[in-house]
C-alpha cells in the first residue's frame, strides 16, 4: 500500500507539473540538486526554443527507466529498451538486475497524453544494455552486439512467440559503438549501421558476408574500416556495405527518395562531431583511408584545423561532411516528412545530442552534388538541467515528436551515475493532443492513406500491404504519383516500379528533380541492365542526378559513361569528385584513358582533370602526378597532389618519385618527396646514399628533420637531436627529439650533460621526460648521489612520474635504497601514479585510505573557487589533459567538460575514472616479444605499426607490430583515483564547469 501511495505521488506530480508554466531561471536556480532531479521539475529543466510548439511528459520513473532508444508503433504505443544492466564491469557500483534488461511497452489508454499502461514484451539479460529497436509489423528487431534479435508476436498478444538471430559476431559488447537501430527503407530494405567495434557480421548459416567482389565484409580497411552502414533484405540477404569509415555512427534516418544521413562522435573532447549526407559506398574519413593511422600522425598536405584533420578532409577519397557539431555525444536521428509540426521542421533532419543537452533541427539545402546545413535548436537543457541526456526521437503516428531521455549526469565512455531514472517527452504544436490515426489496411484505399503517415510502423503496415495487393493497389498509387506532395509520390513510386518498371521511365521525367534522382535508384534496383536508362539520365542538367548517375555505375565498367559525367565536373564541386571516384572504383585505368582521349594532348594543364588525376588510383596515376607536380607553378598547390602519392599502388613508385627530387625547388619539396619514399626498398639505391645525407643536413624544419630521422633510423644525427631536445622552445620538438634520441642512443645525451653546470637542470628536465628505463636508473643515480646539490638531486627525483620509472622507483622503495631525505618525497609521486597497485599500497603506507570523507551534497550544492579550482587542474589533472591552451594531449580533451557533463557527471569522473573511460582511450597492456610489458593507450594501429600513448605525454610512439606479442585491454583507466579532499573536489568542479 505504502509503494502504491508513492507512485500515486509521483503521478500526481507529473501531472500538475504539466499544468503549470515552467519555473523561471530564478526559480529553477533556487532548487536543491535534488529537486532538480525529481519528475515534478522534469519540464521546468528544459527550455522549449520554439513558441509554436509545447512539450508534455508522457513518461517516466518509476514507470521506466534508463531509455537508450525507442519506436513507437501503429498504434501509437512507445517501446523503449531499457539499459538497467548498462556496463556493469566498468560501473561495479551499480546494482545489476540478473533477470536481465526490458523491452518495455507503455500506452495511453485514457487519452490524456500521458502512458497509464505498461507491459513488458520481454527481459532477458542477452538484451542487456540493446542499443536498437524497431517495431515493423509482428517482428521487433532488438540490436544488442554481438547480436541482432527478431522477435516474432504471431498472435498480437504483446508476447514473443519466436526469438531468432538475424546477425551474430558483431563487435561491441556492452558498447556504445557496437550495432545500432534498423530502420526501413522506402524500398522495403533494413538500413542499419554499427560504430567502430562492430567490425563484421556472420549470417544467421554462421557465415560470413561477401561483397559483389567476393571479398569478406570486416573491419579489415580493405576496403572496409570502422563504423559502417548496410542494407539488407529482411530476412538477412542481399547484404551490402554502403558507406564506412565512420566513428560512432550512432544511427540512420532515410527520406522517402531513399537519400540517407547519419551523425558521427569525434574521438572525444575535439570539436569535431558531425552530421553526414550519406552517399553510396563513400569513405567518410576517420582513419586514414590506406593505413588505418590516427588523424593526428602528421601526412603531407595536413589540414589546417582539428576537425578537418579529424576526417581527413583534404585527403583524395574522403566524402565531405554535411556539418560540423562541434561538442557532443550523438544519438538518434529522424528525418520528418510528417505535415503536424511547423514547416521548418518538414522535410528535414532531427536529431539528439545527449552531451550538449540538446534537440536540433538541420535544414539542409542542396549544394552542388550535396548539401549544406544550418542548426536550429528545438529542446536545450544545457542552461538548467544538464541529466537532460535525449537518447532518441521518434515520430509518432499523429506526426508529433517523441523524445527519450537516457536522463544521468553524464554521458560517453561508457559511465553510467543514475540507473533509476529515464523520462519520455512529446513534442507537439500548442493545444493539440495525442490521437493516434486508424487505418484500414485490408483495401488499397485505405492503406495508401496510411503510406502517406510519417511513422515507420505505420509506413511498413501500408507497404506490406500494398506490395501483397500487386496489380490491385495500382491505382490508388496512380493518385498518389500525382500527388502536389513529391515526398508522397516517392513513396507510390518504390512501390509501383516493383510491380513495373516502366514507373521508373515515368519518374525519369518528372518535373521535380529529387524524383528523377529517385528514377535513378530505382533503375539500379530493378533493371538488370541499366545501361541505357543510366546513360541517357547523364543529359539530366541537374548535377544531384549526375551524381546519382555516378554512383549507379560503380564496379559495372561503364567507361563511357563516366567520361560523359566527369566532362560536366567544373573543378569546384568535392561531393561531384568523390562520387566520380566512386564510380570510376577498379575501372580508373579505362576512364583516365578515355577522359585523356576527351580532353586532348593538354589535358594535364586542365584545372578540372588535375582534380580527377587526384583523386583517381589508376596504374598510370602517378605518372600524370608527377607531370602535373612539374608543371605547377604554385607551390601550396603541389603539397596536395603529393599527397595522392600515398592512394597509389605501384612498384614503380620510388622511381617516380626520385625522378621528381631533380625537378624540385625546394628543400621543403624533396622533404616532402624523401617522406613519400619506401624505405623498405630505398635505402640500397645508390641515388639516395648521395642525395639523403645533403637534404638532411640542410634541412631548418625541425619537425621534418625529426620525421626523416625516425623514418630511415638515422643514427649519425645525435648532435642535432640532443641539441634540439634541450633547446628547442617547441615542446612537442623537445618531446620527440629526446624519444628519437633515446631509442637511437639511450642515456648519452643525458650522461653528456652531469658535468656540464650549465645544461646539467636542462638535460635532467628534458631527457627526463623520457619515460625509459634507462632514463630512469640515470636519474636513480642522480637523486642518490650526495655529490649533486639537493637543487639537482630533487629535480632528478621529481622526474620520476612515468609510467617505467613509477615502477622502478616502487622497486627502489620496497628496497629501501631511497634515501631518508627523499622518502616523502618519492611517497608524494607515488600516491599518484599510473599503477593502481602501486597506489594502494601507498595509500596504505601513508595511512590516508583514500583521504578524508567527502560530504557529496557539499560538494554538488556548494560554489567552488575557480582560481583555486585552477591551480587543483595543474597538480593532478594538467599532466594528461589539455584545457584550452594549456596541459597534455594525452586523455580526452577537457577543453569543453563543462558543455558536456554536469556537476554530478564532473564528480563521479573524478572520483571514479575506471567507471567513464572514453572510446579509444581504454588502458591496453602490451607485451612485447622481448618480454616487456607496457601500458598505453592506442591512437591507431596500421598494417606494420602500433602507435601508442604513454601516460602523461602528447607524442606519439611508433611500436613495429612484428615486435610485439600481444594487446590486452584492461578494465581499469590509466588517470590515477586522486585523494582529494573536499574543498579541492569542489574547487577543482568550478573550473571545469566553466571550460566550454
Amino acid at each position: 500500500m505504502k509503494k502504491l501511495s508513492i507512485l500515486l505521488a509521483i503521478s500526481l506530480c507529473s501531472f500538475l507539473s504539466d499544468q503549470r508554466e515552467p519555473l523561471t531561471a530564478e526559480a529553477y536556480a533556487k532548487l536543491t540538486e535534488s529537486q532538480k532531479r525529481t519528475v515534478e521539475h522534469a519540464l521546468d529543466g528544459i527550455e522549449l526554443k520554439d513558441p509554436e510548439l509545447e512539450i508534455s511528459l508522457f513518461a517516466s520513473e518509476p514507470m521506466m527507466t534508463n531509455p537508450t532508444n525507442m519506436d513507437i508503433d501503429a498504434k501509437g504505443r512507445v517501446w523503449i529498451c531499457e539499459a538497467y544492466n548498462y556496463r556493469n564491469a566498468l560501473n561495479p557500483r551499480n546494482p545489476y538486475n540478473p533477470k536481465g534488461d526490458r523491452i518495455l511497452i507503455m500506452e495511453d489508454t485514457d487519452k490524456d497524453g500521458k502512458a497509464d499502461k505498461s507491459k513488458v514484451f520481454y527481459q532477458g539479460e542477452d538484451i542487456n544494455a540493446a542499443l536498437g529497436i524497431a517495431i515493423l509489423g509482428n517482428k521487433v528487431y532488438v540490436s544488442c552486439s554481438p547480436n541482432v534479435f527478431v522477435f516474432t508476436d504471431e498472435n498480437g498478444d504483446d508476447i514473443p512467440d519466436k526469438k531468432e538471430i538475424l546477425f551474430s559476431g558483431i563487435g561491441g559488447l556492452q558498447h556504445d559503438h557496437g550495432m545500432h537501430a534498423f530502420v526501413f527503407g522506402p524500398d522495403g530494405k533494413l538500413y542499419f549501421n554499427f560504430g567502430n567495434s562492430g567490425n563484421t557480421l556472420i549470417s544467421k548459416n554462421g557465415k560470413s558476408y561477401l561483397d559483389d567482389k567476393n571479398k569478406v565484409i570486416t573491419g579489415d580497411g580493405k576496403p572496409y574500416r570502422e563504423g559502417m552502414v548496410f542494407r539488407a533484405n529482411e530476412d538477412g540477404t542481399d547484404l551490402e556495405p554502403l558507406a564506412w569509415n565512420f566513428r560512432n555512427n550512432y544511427e540512420l534516418a532515410l527520406d522517402s527518395y531513399g537519400k540517407m544521413w547519419q551523425s558521427d562522435n569525434d574521438d572525444d573532447g575535439n570539436r569535431s562531431t558531425r552530421i553526414n549526407y550519406v552517399m553510396d559506398y563513400g569513405n567518410y574519413g576517420f582513419k586514414d583511408e590506406m593505413t588505418g593511422a590516427d588523424w593526428r600522425v602528421r601526412r603531407t598536405n595536413m589540414e589546417d584545423s582539428v576537425y578537418r584533420k579529424h576526417w581527413h578532409l583534404n585527403d583524395p577519397g574522403v566524402v565531405p561532411n554535411l556539418l560540423q557539431t562541434y561538442v557532443g555525444s550523438p544519438t538518434g536521428i529522424i528525418f520528418y516528412e510528417g505535415s503536424l509540426l511547423p514547416a521548418k521542421y518538414r522535410n528535414q533532419i532531427i536529431h539528439c545530442d545527449a552531451g550538449p543537452n540538446i534537440v536540433r533541427a538541420y535544414p539542409a539545402v542542396k549544394n552542388g552534388a550535396g548539401f549544406s546545413a544550418s542548426v536550429l535548436n528545438i529542446l536545450d537543457g544545457s542552461k538548467r538541467d544538464k541529466w537532460f541526456r535525449p537518447s532518441d526521437v521518434t515520430v509518432a503516428p499523429d506526426g508529433s515528436l517523441f523524445v527519450s531521455d537516457w536522463y544521468d549526469p553524464g554521458v560517453g565512455g561508457h559511465a553510467m551515475g543514475d540507473s533509476l531514472r529515464g523520462r519520455i517527452y512529446r513534442i507537439a504544436p500548442k493545444g493539440v493532443n495525442y490521437k493516434v490515426p486508424v487505418y484500414d489496411y485490408s483495401n488499397a484505399k485505405g492503406a495508401t492513406e496510411a503510406l502517406q503517415n510519417p511513422n515507420q510502423s505505420v509506413k511498413y503496415l501500408a507497404y506490406q500491404s500494398l506490395k501483397n495487393m500487386g496489380s490491385k493497389a495500382e491505382n490508388s498509387l496512380k493518385e498518389l504519383v500525382n500527388d502536389s506532395n513529391p515526398v508522397m509520390a516517392a513513396r507510390a513510386y518504390w512501390l509501383l516500379a516493383d510491380q513495373n518498371s516502366l514507373w521508373i521511365n515515368h519518374a525519369a521525367e518528372s518535373q521535380n528533380e529529387d524524383l528523377r534522382v529517385l528514377s535513378v535508384r530505382m533503375a539500379r534496383k530493378y533493371f538488370k541492365n541499366p545501361y541505357e536508362f543510366l546513360k541517357e539520365m547523364t543529359s539530366d542538367a541537374s548535377i544531384q542526378v549526375k551524381r546519382e548517375v555516378a554512383l549507379a555505375i560503380r564496379h559495372k565498367n561503364y567507361s563511357d559513361i563516366w567520361v560523359k559525367l566527369a566532362s560536366e565536373y567544373k573543378g569546384e564541386d568535392r561531393w561531384y569528385l568523390e562520387a566520380l571516384g566512386i564510380a570510376a572504383n577498379e575501372d580508373w585505368d579505362k576512364s583516365l584513358e578515355l577522359l585523356q582521349g576527351k580532353e586532348g594532348k593538354e589535358w594535364l594543364s586542365k584545372p578540372h582533370v588535375k582534380e580527377l588525376v587526384w583523386r583517381s588510383r589508376g596504374t598510370k596515376t602517378m605518372e600524370y602526378l608527377a607531370e602535373i607536380i612539374q608543371n605547377e607553378k604554385s607551390e601550396a598547390n603541389k603539397w596536395k597532389y603529393y599527397r595522392a602519392f600515398d592512394f597509389q599502388k605501384g612498384t614503380n613508385k620510388n622511381d617516380i618519385l626520385f625522378k621528381l627530387i631533380k625537378s624540385a625547388k625546394s628543400d621543403e619539396e624533396k622533404v616532402t618527396i624523401f617522406k613519400l619514399l619506401d624505405q623498405n626498398t630505398i635505402q640500397n639505391n645508390t641515388n639516395f646514399k648521395v642525395e639523403f645525407p645533403k637534404l638532411l643536413a640542410g634541412i631548418k624544419n625541425d619537425l621534418d628533420f625529426l620525421d626523416l630521422v625516425s623514418k630511415y633510423n638515422v643514427k649519425s644525427q645525435f648532435t642535432r637531436l640532443h641539441h634540439l631536445t634541450l633547446n628547442s622552445a617547441d615542446r612537442q620538438v623537445s618531446a620527440e627529439a629526446g624519444n628519437a634520441s633515446v631509442k637511437m642512443h639511450g642515456s648519452k645525451g643525458l650522461l653528456l650533460e652531469l658535468n656540464n653546470p650549465k645544461n646539467i637542470k636542462k638535460a635532467i628536465d628534458k631527457y627526463g621526460n623520457v619515460d625509459n628505463a634507462l632514463i630512469a636508473n640515470e636519474l636513480i643515480k642522480i637523486y642518490t648521489n650526495k655529490k649533486y646539490s639537493e637543487e639537482i638531486r630533487t629535480l632528478a627525483l621529481n622526474e620520476m612520474g612515468g609510467w617505467e620509472s613509477e615502477a622502478i622507483l616502487w622497486e627502489q622503495f620496497k628496497a629501501k635504497k631511497v634515501p631518508a631525505e627523499y622518502i616523502e618525497m618519492a611517497l608524494n609521486i607515488l600516491k599518484r601514479t599510473w599503477h593502481g597497485d602501486i597506489r594502494n599500497e601507498v595509500n596504505k603506507i601513508i595511512a590516508t585510505g583514500g583521504g578524508e570523507t567527502i560530504n557529496i551534497d557539499n560538494v554538488l550544492n556548494g560554489k567552488g573557487n575557480q582560481s583555486a579550482g585552477k591551480e587543483v587542474f595543474a597538480a593532478y589533472c594538467a599532466s594528461c589533459h589539455l584545457a584550452k591552451d594549456s596541459g597534455i594531449d594525452f586523455g580526452p580533451s577537457l577543453s569543453q567538460i563543462g558543455n558536456k557533463l554536469s556537476k554530478q557527471g564532473l564528480l563521479n569522473a573524478i572520483v571514479n575514472p575506471s567507471e567513464g573511460i572514453g572510446f579509444g582511450y581504454e588502458t591496453q597492456e602490451i607485451t612485447m616479444k622481448n618480454g616487456d610489458v607496457l601500458q598505453a593507450i592506442i591512437t591507431s594501429k596500421t598494417e606494420i605499426d602500433l602507435m601508442i600513448k604513454y601516460p602523461g605525454t602528447s607524442n606519439v610512439t611508433i611500436l613495429k607490430l612484428k615486435d610485439v606479442l600481444k594487446i590486452e585491454q584492461k578494465n581499469d583507466s590509466l588517470m590515477p583515483k586522486f585523494a582529494l579532499n573536499e574543498a579541492e573536489l569542489k574547487n577543482l568542479i568550478s573550473y571545469l564547469e566553466i571550460l566550454k
